[in-house]
C-alpha cells in the first residue's frame, strides 16, 4: 500500500550508497515524489554493490535495489552548463533537496545554500555527511565503520576480549538516514505553515552518539566509563543471552517479580533468597555466578520450549534467530514488512524489499514501483520542466544529461 502523508512534496535526492538514499526511501514510502539525480553513465555507487555480481554489473546492485524503490531517476551532469540549467529548474520546483556529498562540494558547483535559497526560498535543504558541515573533521571521508569507531560504538560491542567490534550491519548509516528523514519532515511542517525553508546539517557521528542512550548517559551523568559487556545488560541481571539445550535464548528478567518467576519456572526457588542474588544490585555484582546457576537448568530444554514456558510465566524472553528466520517469522510475515515488487531489469524476476516500519491507518506501507534504472525517467522529468524534444536531444548531445 502507498500512502499520501507527503503527497505533493517533491524531493531532489542527490545521494549515494546508504545514509542519504535510506532517508530518501523513507520519504518516498510516505508518498513524496522523490527524484533521484544521478551522474550520467555511472549513477549511484550502490548500483555496483551487493551480493549478486550479475545485478551489480547491470547497474542494479542489491544495495541499490534495497533503498531506491518508489523513486524516479534523472541523469544530470552538474558540472556542465546545460546540467546546471536543468538543476536550477528542478530546484525551483522542489520542496526538499537531499545530498550526502562531502561538505562544500555542492557550493563549489555553484549551488551553496545562499544560491539555493535565492532560487527557491521555500526549499528545505538537508546535507547528510559523516561529521557535519562544521568542525575540524568536516572534510574527512566517512564510512559506516569509521563512524562506528569514532562514536565509541565499537568500544562497547563484544566482550572485553573481542572488543572493539563492529556492529554487524551499517548501523551509523541507518541512524544518519533516519535522523535526516525526521529533520526533513519537521522542516516541512514549518515550510507549509510559514513558507520558510531550512538548512539541515545532519552528522552521522552526532546521530550515532545520540542513538547510544544509556551508554552515553551513564558517562555524562553518572561518570561511568562504558565498557563492552557482550550480551549482558549493564542495568540489570539476569538480563542477557543464555545457553539452552540447542541454542541461545534472550531473557530480560529486569524486575524483581520477573526474577522470582524465572527461578520458580526453572525449579530453582532457592536462588530467590540466596544472599548473592537477593536484590537487583546483588545480582548485578554476581551476574557471572548467577548465569552459571541459571544455565545449569536452562540446558534441560530447547530455546523454543523455554520461550513458550517463560511467556506463560510473564518472563520476557525469546530465542536468538538468524536474519532469514527473522524475516520469515510469523510476526514479520503477519505485518507484511517484506514486499515483492517488479524488477527494473528487463529480464529480472521480482525483487523483495523491506517497506516502512510504521503502519499508517492500520495498513502496511510498501513500495508500489521498482527501483529505477539509471536515467529511466530523464525524458519524463525534463518534459515536466517544460523542455521540448529538441531541447532534450540537445542536452543529451552535450552530455549534460
Amino acid at each position: 500500500m502507498s500512502v499520501d502523508l507527503l503527497d505533493g512534496i517533491r524531493v531532489l535526492d542527490l545521494t549515494n550508497v546508504l545514509a542519504g538514499p535510506f532517508a530518501g526511501y523513507q520519504l518516498a514510502l510516505m508518498g513524496a515524489d522523490v527524484i533521484k539525480i544521478e551522474t550520467p553513465g555511472t549513477g549511484d555507487l550502490a548500483r555496483q554493490l551487493g551480493a549478486d555480481p550479475q545485478l551489480s554489473s547491470a547497474g542494479l546492485g542489491v544495495s541499490f535495489l534495497a533503498q531506491n524503490a518508489e523513486k524516479r531517476s534523472v541523469t544530470v551532469d552538474l558540472k556542465s552548463t546545460g546540467g546546471k540549467e536543468v538543476f536550477e529548474k528542478l530546484v525551483a520546483g522542489a520542496d526538499v533537496l537531499l545530498e550526502n556529498f562531502r561538505p562544500g562540494v555542492l557550493e563549489r558547483l555553484g549551488f551553496g545554500w545562499d544560491r539555493l535559497r535565492e532560487i527557491n526560498p521555500r526549499l528545505v535543504y538537508c546535507a547528510v555527511s559523516g561529521f557535519g558541515s562544521t568542525g575540524p573533521m568536516r572534510t574527512r571521508p566517512a564510512y559506516d565503520q569509521v563512524i562506528q569507531g569514532l562514536s565509541g560504538i565499537m568500544s562497547v560491542t563484544g566482550t572485553p576480549e573481542t572488543a572493539p567490534l563492529r556492529v554487524g550491519y551499517p548501523v551509523c548509516d541507518s541512524f544518519g538516514g533516519l535522523a535526516a528523514a525526521f529533520a526533513i519532515t519537521s522542516a516541512l511542517v514549518r515550510q507549509r505553515r510559514t513558507g520558510v525553508g531550512a538548512f539541515l546539517d545532519t552528522s552521522m557521528l552526532d546521530a550515532a552518539l545520540t542513538s547510544m542512550g544509556w551508554v552515553v548517559s551513564d558517562h555524562l551523568i553518572a561518570g561511568r566509563t562504558p565498557v563492552p559487556m557482550a550480551n549482558e545488560n549493564i542495568t540489570s541481571a539476569p538480563s542477557g543471552t543464555f545457553r539452552t539445550a540447542d541454542g541461545a535464548l534472550n531473557i530480560a528478567a529486569n524486575k524483581q517479580e520477573q526474577y522470582e518467576a524465572l527461578c520458580r519456572v526453572l525449579e530453582r526457588a532457592e536462588l530467590i533468597d540466596d544472599p548473592r542474588f537477593r536484590t537487583r544490585e546483588d545480582r548485578k555484582r554476581n551476574r557471572d555466578v548467577l548465569r552459571r546457576e541459571l544455565e545449569t537448568s536452562l540446558r534441560a530444554r530447547t530455546a523454543a520450549e523455554w520461550d513458550a514456558i517463560l511467556l506463560g510465566a510473564g518472563v520476557p524472553a525469546a530465542p536468538v534467530v538468524s536474519v532469514p528466520d527473522a524475516l520469515t517469522s510469523d510476526q514479520v510475515v503477519h505485518r507484511e514488512l517484506v514486499a515483492t515488487i517488479g524488477s527494473p531489469a528487463a529480464a529480472g524476476g521480482p525483487v523483495r524489499v523491506v517497506g516502512l516500519p510504521t503502519r499508517v491507518d492500520g495498513e502496511r506501507v510498501s513500495p508500489a514501483s521498482p527501483p529505477p534504472a539509471l536515467g529511466q525517467h530523464t525524458d519524463e522529468i525534463l518534459t515536466e520542466l517544460g523542455y521540448g524534444r529538441a531541447d532534450i536531444d540537445r542536452l543529451r548531445e552535450e552530455n549534460a544529461i
